[in-house]
């Protein structure tokens, strides 16, 4: 599944204007998909090994951001970053991904997220890399690209990420650029939010809704006065009581079998027809969480 690759120089008139302009900017890039000069971008990001929760609130920060208008960046990496281009791709909007990696599949990594990087080019989006194709990729340049990842970005949205998570060299970078930095909070006991609150204590705006992060970011924005998102109500009593065991948090299928108190054939029929009436989505493993876009 190998993508036409294109190499563009800094000197070119293609060449997007904000790379043009951070500390240590790219000579060379190599891209598959459609390059834009100038854009609208938000860099959202977080823990490879993220909670189901974290899931939830990346699918529903990017959908609401991909929906107004905004270009999400991320790093194709496992966890945070997969769900923030998918939030973009299942809504048919344009996200980028900066790899660490060069593009070609042989050194494209990680591998199973090549299907997501063909969506992510088939909605018009962007894979972008300093890596020409053929080079192995060294520790470091991981860490390297998150620059750019930021340099496209008018801010930084820190969704989950563990005391020295990589997603925070995205956020230093972020700051030293002068973005704004935004993080989600989380739960005191989660290791995964240890990240995310640091950033808060240290200054960064806390973020629960597209929002938050709008609002800070583009003049004249018109807010959109999100409370706790769309309120999810089902067609008959049966599936409001679904629908209510899965309001405050993504469960898996068994716990919504016990706290809907109902036959689980006639549960996990409801589940399913929830979910082909978009008003659920499957989060894999079996968890279920609203759809609150």
């Amino acid at each position: 599944m190998d993508f036409k690759i294109q190499k563009i120089s800094i000197g070119e008139e293609l060449f997007p204007i904000a790379l043009k302009q951070i500390k240590n900017p790219p000579q060379e890039l190599y891209y598959a998909g459609k390059l834009l000069t100038e854009e609208n971008c938000i860099a959202v990001v977080g823990a490879r090994s993220c909670s189901k929760y974290g899931e939830e609130a990346c699918l529903k920060i990017g959908t609401e951001l991909a929906e107004n208008g905004i270009t999400i960046v991320s790093g194709l990496a496992r966890g945070i970053d997969s769900f923030a281009h998918s939030a973009a791709t299942k809504a048919d909007k344009r996200t980028i991904a900066v790899l660490g990696t060069s593009l070609d599949e042989k050194n494209f990594y990680p591998k199973e997220n090549l299907i997501l990087a063909k969506n992510i080019i088939n909605n018009n989006g962007l894979l972008l890399s300093e890596h020409p194709p053929g080079v192995k990729t060294r520790p470091y340049d991981f860490s390297l690209r998150n620059r750019l990842i930021a340099g496209l970005s008018l801010g930084v949205v820190v969704v989950e990420a563990k005391e020295k998570s990589g997603s925070l060299i995205t956020a230093e970078y972020g700051r030293e650029q002068g973005k704004k930095i935004f993080a989600v909070p989380g739960s005191i006991f989660s290791k995964n939010s240890l990240g995310c609150h640091k950033l808060i204590k240290n200054g960064a705006i806390l973020a629960e809704n597209a929002d938050d992060i709008l609002k800070s970011v583009l003049p004249n924005y018109l807010p959109l006065n999100y409370k706790s998102g769309k309120e999810v109500k089902g067609d008959t009593p049966e599936e409001e009581i679904i629908l209510s065991a899965l309001k405050e948090e993504a469960l898996h299928i068994e716990d919504i079998i016990r706290k809907s108190n109902m036959p689980a054939g006639e549960a996990m029929a409801l589940i399913s027809l929830l979910e082909i009436k978009n008003k659920i989505i499957d989060l894999g493993e079996n968890m279920y969480c609203l759809n609150r876009k």
